[in-house]
């Protein structure tokens, strides 16, 4: 979830709305959001500046993408229960998003 830079973005749950911004800062800093993606949606983000790729990754292959509560991708793992570790390792909440 991206964050727009002028939080006009509203989510409605319940009959009650929230902007991005109070949503970001419902679980402070230390709330991360952990999601499925396919390597073909983010092949962007695992390239270096010559358009190649920095890791042997099929194109179908799971990965989970790590993003803060802002929205923010702060990592790409391969593995789900790493990305967990991880995220409490660097003393950090993950909750699973779909």
């Amino acid at each position: 979830m991206a964050t727009p830079k002028d939080d006009t973005m509203e989510f409605t749950a319940a009959n009650e709305s929230i902007t991005a911004r109070e949503l970001a800062e419902l679980g402070g800093r230390k709330l991360v959001y952990i999601r499925t993606v396919v390597a073909r949606d983010v092949m962007d983000d695992i390239t270096d500046e010559y358009g190649d790729v920095e890791f042997d990754i099929e194109d179908g292959a799971t990965l989970y993408s790590v993003h803060s509560a802002s929205g923010e991708r702060i990592a790409l793992v391969g593995d789900r229960e790493l990305a967990f570790a991880a995220a409490r390792q660097h003393e950090m909440n993950p909750v699973s998003v779909h």
